[in-house]
């Protein structure tokens, strides 16, 4: 099927979103999709072609998520914080045919040098942008009656999702609607955990994420739930929200929670609607989960999953202990394996191995990296390192080597270094994840000073600011003499923590 087609049976009258006081109901979000997807089907681009959303978590990303996929395109949701060289990049790698953009990805595309993506052929802004031959998508679908949901089998690429995953710098993970579509029946089908029609959701999490996109936008539209969709988060107004909507459920990374939980005033009947309370994107505190189940009054359930699994894997329980991520969802096979791939004893700590129809396809036009985390019997070797009870309960002991994750976003150093080498002044350059009372992890670095050569931290910061997104800049540079490596050259991270 089709995954544009998972909102086309819901009442009409229903209300589908929520967004800065605006109530859309599902019979009028059809209708804009529907018109959205008349003005892309009549570009002249081919089924299967690329199409990049940079737009915030507002409506203008629902109505292009689903007329992209809808239209037989491929989604590429890309961040529109991002700096312009981190967009191109990815648009170029992709080889994306035209860009749908909001105000939020206006910046990033300002200062794109058209001629270093020939690739890209229509951009829509809104009305008023200064980009050479943007279209105001608004007015164009004032005049397009629209166009029919184009079938799309099981196996046809959906979105190409942007991760540093298990497999090193950033990649393109091929997704499926069938991938898409399976993972939303594996959530579904935790009888204690379902969400449902009568259910109000909030999104905070930005919907390039894989967490927001499939775990809460597609799953909330599939069931006819009202999800609210919010910019820009601050914990006080987040909670008003959630009083005044009434809010059921609610998803979100740790860094969320956290921010809830240290409001001082915050009032335990504000919450008192939330019935299923998840974080995912990266590991909980326990201490965050304690805070919300003593002084609020809900329990905070910890997930466990990864792009590459469209996400969800695993999901705790209300019975199971604190610090766990439950055991796997239906329909999802996981394996705990040693160096030699021979499973382990219970208690054992084990690599985490992922087997199911929401695995991935692998990532675009590299084999050898799709080959190094996908097995010929169709494992996905995530990397994370968990041990399992004699309950079949998991939990998680480390996670994918190397990698940093900031606010449930993965950061994966050689691509900070990549970039803290091209300034003149770096001879060598060495990142690490440090602890973080807020963001779960930040991004440190190391440096050599080139000889003969002087550099501030302040500017190396900067420096990574041209090319990378703010999350993977790093918050502290610490001059070395030299940067440890390992026989093979490799850098030994363990000694520069």
């Amino acid at each position: 099927m089709n995954l544009a087609t998972l909102l086309e049976d819901h009442p009409g009258d229903r209300t589908a979103l929520v967004a800065a006081g605006d109530r859309i109901s599902y019979g009028r979000l059809r209708d804009e999709i529907d018109a959205t997807r008349g003005v892309l089907s009549r570009l002249g681009l081919q089924e299967g072609d690329r199409i990049a959303i940079l737009c915030g978590t507002n409506p203008r990303f629902v109505r292009a998520w689903f007329a992209i996929i809808g239209a037989g395109f491929v989604a590429v949701p890309l961040n529109p914080q991002a700096p312009t060289p981190e967009v191109e990049r990815e648009l170029v790698s992709v080889g994306v045919r035209a860009v749908i953009a909001g105000p939020a990805g206006i910046a990033a595309l300002s200062s794109l040098d058209r001629a270093r993506v020939p690739s890209l052929e229509f951009v829509f802004a809104p009305e008023g942008t200064d980009f050479d031959g943007a279209v105001d998508l608004d007015e164009a679908m004032q005049f397009d009656n629209g166009a029919p949901i184009v079938e799309r089998d099981d196996d046809d690429l959906c979105a190409l999702l942007f991760t540093s995953g298990t497999a090193g710098s950033p990649k393109a993970a091929k997704l499926s609607h069938g991938n898409f579509a399976a993972n939303l029946r594996q959530m579904m089908s935790r009888p204690d955990q379902v969400t449902r029609p009568d259910d109000v959701s909030i999104c905070v999490v930005p919907m390039f994420h894989v967490l927001g996109l499939n775990s809460i936008l597609n799953l909330a539209m599939w069931v006819g739930a009202t999800l609210i969709l919010v910019e820009r988060f601050d914990p006080a107004s987040m909670i008003d929200l959630i009083a005044d909507e009434r809010v059921t459920v609610l998803a979100g990374p740790p860094t969320m929670w956290s921010a809830l939980t240290h409001v001082d005033d915050a009032d335990p009947a504000s919450f008192a609607s939330l019935r299923l309370a998840v974080s995912g994107a990266a590991a909980i505190p326990d201490r965050v989960v304690h805070d919300a189940r003593d002084r609020l009054g809900f329990r905070i359930h910890e997930g466990y999953g990864l792009t590459e699994a469209s996400p969800s894997v695993s999901i705790a329980s209300g019975d199971d202990p604190v610090g766990s991520i439950g055991r796997p969802i239906p329909g999802v096979e996981v394996r705990l394996v040693d160096d030699e791939g021979d499973d382990v004893y219970i208690g054992d700590a084990g690599e985490v191995l992922v087997r199911g129809p929401n695995v991935f396809q692998g990532y675009l036009d590299d084999p050898d990296a799709t080959d190094r985390v996908l097995d010929a019997d169709g494992w996905l070797h995530t990397g994370d390192m968990a041990v399992v009870d004699d309950d079949g309960v998991l939990f998680l002991v480390d996670r994918a080597k190397d990698l940093i994750i900031v606010s449930g976003f993965n950061v994966y150093p050689a691509e900070v270094e990549r970039v803290l080498e091209t300034h003149p002044a770096v001879a060598e350059a060495g990142v690490v994840g440090v602890p973080h009372p807020h963001s779960g992890e930040a991004v440190k670095a190391f440096v050599v000073v080139a000889r003969g050569h002087a550099v501030e931290e302040d500017d190396l910061i900067d420096w990574c600011a041209t090319e990378l997104a703010r999350y993977k800049c790093p918050t502290k540079v610490d001059v070395v003499d030299e940067i440890p490596r390992g026989m093979g050259g490799k850098v030994l991270r363990r000694e520069l923590r």
